[in-house]
């Protein structure tokens, strides 16, 4: 989108925001200092869960993420919109969930200029935005109408934006990590100083030394990122702006192995999430409500006195971080809807593996719509797993004793319908939607995901989910953000 349409289109949305009459500058410069907060968002890339010491993972270090947690809230059932990093980083942008978005349904799009983005918007109300890293990606922004990343413009460092932040105004920041993305340093984790021991195994993987040595190559990126966010805090500490600033920290989609990563089970989809902010926010909070990706950008304008725009489908968080309680705030946040479309190119004729889902505290609902395709991608590629150690081992070991089972899971075809027993089957290994016993469960659930797919307008809920399938697949190195890959320390103390 280009020229007048372009330009009426973006007046429409700032009028919803209540931005057409601000000035330039986005304040009346008479109305005193500008206390509204800053915003830092920090974004690992393919991060589970439970992998942060908050939770009660042992065998990692992640202390920013428990300051975070511990002088904020910690959300224990955050879910991305999609398991897939394009996706899912759209809908955090848009505040809309991801099959709303067209192309950026799909992993290597484009994210169309039609879909106003908080930043965009926070700048237009005064703020100065940047980003390092990793932002919307990856794909290509060009066909979609922008001529920079949705997230903000880029700069080298958070130091470096920081210091081009005009004295009094706020700003909004974006850091995006690459870690714990693949491909790792392979003996990373050990050479820190881990041991075997400290990997903790999930049940759907085989419980390998080659396994568990790729988990702690995954902690020790997990660990950076850690680091990394940690300097940030530094200096806004020094800076004198930590306590009137929103950080959050959490991931896009989960870890890069097995029944993980572009998943819509726990491992793939249920991500870690803590919001510290002083000024606002009363501490040492563990919130049980469930969450969504497309709930950060209306919680990020209203924090900035600004209202969501109409076509947002997320809520505010707001609510949640000002009350002064734990465990379930808002009983209406009982479920998380999740799904996805393409993620890599790895089946004939460039098609997805289209997936909804609903999530309750008790049940989690799967709808295949393709089952005869592979969901892992065509084999013997099956591309839609990253190539890593605990891929190569299952694949080589495939037909053994205690192994073909999570073989078939991870990489198998699957039913047009999947139902678990969070109770007794946390880990969602034991499909129960065929059982009798579950059918009035499995009725009322996949009624629920027809009523919320038909509430948001999903094309799937219509019969128009082809559309997903025709979109471009950009071609892989172009736009992509560089992986960084710092010296193996001989001890994380020592960094």
């Amino acid at each position: 989108m280009s020229g007048p349409k372009k330009s009426l289109f973006l007046t429409s949305a700032l009028a919803a925001a209540g931005l057409a009459s601000l000035p330039a500058h986005g304040k009346d410069a008479s109305a005193g200092p500008d206390t509204r907060p800053n915003i830092v968002f920090a974004i690992s890339d393919d991060q589970s869960w439970i992998h942060a010491g908050a939770y009660g993972t042992r065998g990692l270090q992640t202390p920013t993420f428990d300051r975070i947690a511990r002088e904020g809230v910690l959300f224990t059932r955050a879910f991305c919109s999609s398991p897939s990093c394009t996706p899912s980083r759209a809908a955090i942008l848009t505040g809309q969930v991801f099959s709303r978005l067209e192309e950026s349904a799909n992993l290597w799009s484009t994210l169309d200029a039609k879909f106003p983005v908080y930043p965009d918007l926070l700048e237009k109300a005064g703020y100065r935005i940047g980003l390092t890293g990793k932002g919307w990606s990856p794909g290509d922004l060009r066909p979609g109408g922008r001529n920079r990343n949705p997230a903000g413009p880029h700069y080298k460092d958070f130091s470096t934006f920081l210091a081009s932040v005009p004295e009094g105004k706020p700003f909004c920041y974006w850091f995006g990590s690459t870690d714990p993305h693949r491909p790792y340093v392979h003996g990373s984790g050990l050479a820190s100083g881990k041991s075997l021991s400290d990997a903790t195994v999930p049940p759907f993987l085989p419980d390998a030394p080659e396994v568990r040595s790729d988990i702690l190559d995954y902690y020790f990126e997990v660990e950076r990122f850690d680091r990394e966010v940690g300097n940030i805090l530094r200096q806004l500490e020094k800076a004198g702006k930590l306590d009137n600033t929103i950080v959050v920290m959490t991931s896009d989609n989960g870890m890069p192995f097995p029944r993980a990563k572009a998943n819509v089970y726990d491992y793939g989809a249920r991500m870690p999430l803590a919001v510290r902010w002083p000024a606002r926010v009363p501490p040492n909070r563990v919130v049980e409500d469930f969450v969504s990706f497309p709930d950060f950008a209306p919680t990020f304008l209203e924090a900035a006195g600004l209202k969501p725009l109409p076509e947002m489908t997320g809520r505010s968080l707001l609510p949640l971080l000002v009350s002064k309680r734990s465990g379930r705030i808002d009983r209406k946040r009982d479920r998380a809807y999740i799904g996805r479309e393409r993620h890599a190119n790895v089946r004939a004729g460039n098609l997805g593996y289209p997936i909804r889902a609903v999530r309750t505290d008790e049940f989690l609902y799967i709808r295949n719509f393709e089952p005869d395709r592979w969901p892992a991608g065509d084999p013997p590629r099956f591309g839609d797993i990253d190539n890593g150690p605990t891929k190569a081992w299952m694949m080589e070991h495939r037909d053994d004793p205690g192994v073909q089972r999570l073989f078939d899971l991870a990489f198998g075809k699957r039913p047009a319908e999947e139902l678990y027993d969070l109770r007794k089957d946390p880990y969602q290994m034991r499909n129960v939607a065929s059982d009798t016993g579950y059918a009035k469960t499995a009725r009322g659930l996949r009624s629920d995901l027809d009523g919320w797919m038909k509430r948001i307008k999903d094309p799937r809920a219509f019969g128009e989910g082809d559309r997903f399938d025709r979109y471009p697949y950009v071609s892989p190195g172009r736009n992509r953000t560089p992986m960084r890959r710092a010296p193996i320390p001989a001890s994380p103390a020592k960094e």
